[in-house]
């Protein structure tokens, strides 16, 4: 489960950025995982909880927002919404797509004290 892995890359950016600031505690921390990007958010909900704990992260909130994944259909030139790649084109059925969206996962906003 990759997602352990990615919670412990999340407590040292939220570490960093306390440590930085000079501040004592996280209130929240609100991350953006797009559709595409290969994270499960209930992976991540479950190993956060797990990783933060006897951190400065401990008792944060966590918020995902989920992102869509997007392509553009290079049959008839539509930018779509994907659930997966290798997905047809919702339009026109063509599986000439390019990703445009949805790849990423980012710490997106913390709260902190």
């Amino acid at each position: 489960m990759h997602e352990m892995a990615v919670c412990l890359g999340i407590i040292q950016i939220v570490e960093e950025e306390v440590r930085h600031r000079s501040l004592s505690r996280v209130r929240s921390i609100c991350l953006e995982i797009g559709a595409l990007s290969h994270v499960a958010p209930d992976a991540i909900r479950f190993c956060f909880a797990v990783v933060a704990t006897r951190t400065i992260a401990e008792g944060a909130a966590l918020e995902i927002l989920e992102l869509p994944g997007t392509a553009w259909c290079m049959s008839c030139s539509s930018t779509v919404e994907i659930a997966r790649r290798g997905d047809p084109c919702p339009c026109c059925g063509s599986y000439q797509l390019q990703v445009t969206g949805g790849e990423q996962m980012r710490v997106k906003e913390l709260e902190i004290d």
